[in-house]
């Protein structure tokens, strides 16, 4: 599918600043979602700074945190932070912990994506404690574990819009959704995206000029050797988690001990977090692979997905899409590259509960075709 990507003629915090004062001028519910990540810390800061000049009425806003039990002790002290600071211009701010089924790719050999966080009847383990005020439970939710945070979010909150702090230069995936979205008629119980246009560059650079603190461990990651770019913060057993459990187990004993007793399979970070596993490859890695032959993704995924499947340690939430995955070799098989077939072998073996990276490689190998193929026109021409 094409996109089409138009110049404007104001600059991205003008144009945020435009779309949350629309929102509340709708006189409807906002709810905010905060995550103690640099973007949600952005379009907070956006948010409080409006409310301060009088341009939207506190009251209207509901700041949502979903505290995902796993996550770093500088997260949870900026939720803190952010908690108060709402609260002090009139603004309601719930700090829910409940039990939501969660990916986890660290359990993958025991054939199992899935954890839930704030499990009851396993407080011994929990990583954290939860705060006195936390929201533990909710009439929407019947049991534990019986929805992720996201069906959640869409039954709470459907009397008012959301406010994510969602960017499209971070994945293929939310480009699709919100190029689809018509922004102009967002209703209650939708999604709003005030920052979606923002380049990495624009997030640190308001985060500079304001000096807004963020969290500590975006620094420890960086000095670890994680690219700007990919500087995401997510729950410790989340794909994108991974890369910093093994700071930690370096430079917090106890906090690691927690971890390993709350995921006990934990320990397979500090073995292969920079391999297959954890869909990895860092400099050093490549380096030390260096005159090894490429392997043949292609054979890899045919043996995986018809020849001998059988051999293969698959989780039970990738294994109910396979009939996808194997439409998506059949169908491109004359097509893909190898290096296609590298992401659908990793992807498969780490796992793809949400079929983000399914969906990733339909658009990216039939759009690099048909790059190739203008090309190759245009060099006949």
């Amino acid at each position: 599918m094409p996109y089409k990507t138009l110049q404007s003629t104001i600059n991205v915090l003008d144009a945020a600043k435009i779309r949350i004062k629309n929102v509340f001028a709708n006189g409807c519910k906002v709810y905010l979602s905060f995550s103690s990540g640099k973007d949600s810390l952005v379009l907070s800061s956006i948010t409080y700074d409006l409310i301060l000049a009088g341009a939207i009425d506190a009251k209207q806003l509901t700041v949502i945190f979903i505290d995902e039990e796993g996550i770093y002790p500088s997260m949870e002290e900026a939720a803190y932070r952010w908690r108060q600071k709402f609260l002090s211009v009139g603004a309601k701010f719930i700090w829910f912990c409940l039990p939501f089924k969660q990916v986890s790719v660290i359990d993958h050999l025991s054939a199992s994506e899935s954890w839930i966080t704030w499990e009851p009847g396993k407080e011994d383990v929990w990583i954290r404690q939860p705060p006195p005020f936390a929201v533990m439970q909710s009439p929407i939710m019947e049991y534990p574990g019986e929805m992720n945070y996201q069906t959640f979010c869409k039954a709470a909150f459907i009397d008012g819009i959301q406010m994510i702090g969602l960017r499209t230069v971070e994945s293929l995936t939310r480009l699709r959704a919100v190029s689809i979205l018509d922004m102009t008629r967002i209703k209650p119980g939708g999604a709003f995206y005030p920052i979606y246009d923002w380049k990495d560059t624009d997030v640190w650079l308001y985060i500079k000029e304001r000096n807004l603190e963020f969290p500590e461990i975006y620094m420890r990651l960086y000095e670890a050797g994680v690219n700007r770019r990919n500087l995401r913060l997510c729950a410790f057993f989340g794909d994108n988690g991974t890369q910093g459990l093994r700071w930690i187990a370096e430079t917090d004993p106890d906090l690691w001990a927690r971890i390993e007793k709350r995921e006990p399979n934990a320990y397979l970070v500090l073995l292969y977090w920079d391999s297959e596993m954890f869909r990895r490859s860092t400099q050093k890695r490549r380096e030390l692979e260096q005159g090894e032959p490429e392997k043949d993704y292609r054979a890899l995924c045919e043996d995986l997905l018809f020849l001998h499947p059988e051999k293969y340690t698959i989780a039970a939430d990738t294994k109910k899409h396979l009939k996808s995955w194997k439409q998506l070799f059949i169908k491109s098989y004359d097509i893909a590259t190898n290096s296609h077939y590298k992401r659908m072998y990793e992807g498969l073996l780490y796992g793809d509960p949400k079929m983000r990276i399914l969906r990733i490689l339909w658009n990216s190998i039939y759009g690099e075709f048909a790059e190739r193929a203008r090309e190759e026109r245009a060099s006949h021409e």
